[in-house]
């Protein structure tokens, strides 16, 4: 095992990267101020890593990595964690998958022997395939065939990107979930849960001497295997409005609009946090006051920066009272853009969004279960953890000029996407419709 570097966080605090011979890395936090330690086995592989056809294997992939190994009979892996208090989950997404543990002082063998054995020893039978899918095809049917917010962000993000891969959900496409096979399955284990795709972090009290000790022995020996270079096809700039509509299980409209925005290592993106404090944050936001508070068109209202590797989609979300349409929320978000644009941000709003920023960001490093979220997303998502303790100079340099070229750039008119949910006629449901009509585009309104 190499030890790359010790990096000083802060007084006190030191972070260390070691990488064995079959290059996992190893992202190590020594804390010992409570008994307690979080592990995360972080792996570089989402949902953008995914093949058109085989959408959705990443999450359902997730799942299965619960069933059993060749060591460990189904049910005793939360069994053994149970006994000695630790908690544990998963979660994927576009860039990224893990795994953590949050687990008392002094069991760390246990976890270590537990995770390096399901990164080898996974056992896959098709009956654990199938009870996993039924699991999965019953979390679509829930979060997005019949949730109205989920079904409309999916149709935003699949009328926005018409080449890259951040246009799949996460959770698939129902027919690829559908059609996943066992094969498909252990071929994307054999390849990206493979110890030189994997990142492990660990955070808490631990013994440092121990702890590499047992990384190298439960690691040492696994294979490195040959990763696939990802589908990073560019998506091309937008020019031109789009628009999709559906009909939904709604009291009124639903407005959902989406702005290519630029990725997380971009140098715009903290000016893009900050505009997004101005806009969308609290009670004194501009478009909370102009649509709910003040304008009273909406019942609802949220704004999201998307923290990815590529470009995203800054989208913004809007729940209409009933007696007014999405179309009047679009007016009103527009113009309050507009006049953003053309006005900019006032130093006290420039000052106040940083200082929200920074501490939500510090706000965020309390348990060691969040310092270790926190390096594992960097290092995979970043290509370095140490970008994490360069936030709050990001935010300090961002000036007033940066957030009106920011707002110029991606938040104009033409870098739109429009997705619209309709209430369903009285009397009607979804499996009223034809098949042909959801998801459909619709034609462009006059104006911007």
């Amino acid at each position: 095992m190499r030890h790359l570097e010790t990096f000083q966080a802060r007084p006190g605090t030191t972070i260390e990267r070691h990488e064995l011979d079959n290059g996992l890395v190893l992202i190590l936090l020594i804390d010992p101020q409570a008994p307690v330690f979080s592990y995360q086995t972080w792996f570089r592989v989402g949902s953008r890593h995914e093949r058109t056809g085989k959408t959705g294997i990443a999450h359902l992939f997730e799942h299965l990595m619960f069933k059993e190994t060749k060591n460990t009979p189904e049910g005793q892996f939360d069994r053994i964690l149970e006994s000695i208090g630790a908690r544990n989950n998963a979660a994927t997404w576009l860039d990224w998958t893990f795994y953590y543990e949050d687990v008392p002082a002094g069991h760390l063998e246990q976890v270590v022997r537990l995770e390096a054995d399901r990164m080898e020893n996974m056992s896959l039978t098709s009956k654990q395939l199938e009870a996993e899918r039924e699991v999965v095809i019953n979390e679509r049917k829930q979060r997005v065939d019949n949730d109205p917010g989920g079904k409309l962000s999916e149709v935003l993000w699949d009328a926005a990107f018409k080449q890259h891969p951040y246009g799949h959900p996460t959770i698939g496409w129902m027919p690829d979930i559908e059609a996943l096979s066992l094969e498909d399955c252990l071929a994307f284990y054999r390849t990206y849960y493979s110890p030189n795709n994997a990142v492990l972090v660990i955070a808490g009290d631990v013994d440092r001497e121990a702890c590499l000790a047992l990384v190298r022995q439960y690691y040492g020996h696994l294979d490195r295997q040959e990763i696939p270079a990802a589908d990073l096809t560019p998506e091309p700039a937008q020019h031109e409005v789009r628009r999709v509509e559906e009909k939904l299980p709604l009291t009124a409209d639903r407005l959902l609009l989406g702005y290519k925005a630029p990725s997380m290592l971009h140098p715009d993106f903290p000016a893009l946090e900050i505009l997004n404090e101005a806009l969308a944050e609290g009670d004194s936001a501009r478009l909370q006051r102009a649509l709910v508070t003040e304008g009273e068109l909406a019942t609802g209202f949220s704004a999201f920066v998307p923290p990815f590797r590529e470009v995203g989609l800054f989208e913004i979300t809007v729940e209409m009272r009933e007696g007014h349409t999405a179309e009047e929320a679009e007016a009103v978000v527009l113009a309050e853009l507009e006049k953003l644009m053309h006005e900019g941000v006032s130093e006290a709003e420039l000052d106040k969004a940083r200082n929200k920023l920074e501490t939500r960001f510090y706000r965020g490093l309390q348990t060691a279960q969040q310092r270790a979220n926190a390096l594992g997303f960097w290092e995979v998502t970043g290509g370095d953890y140490k970008k994490l303790f360069q936030q709050s100079e990001r935010y300090a340099a961002v000036t007033r000029e940066d957030v009106v070229r920011v707002a110029r750039d991606v938040l104009r008119p033409d870098n739109r996407t429009v997705a619209i949910g309709r209430p369903l006629p009285e009397g009607e449901d979804e499996g009223d419709l034809p098949d042909d009509d959801a998801g459909a585009e619709a034609d462009a309104p006059p104006g911007p």
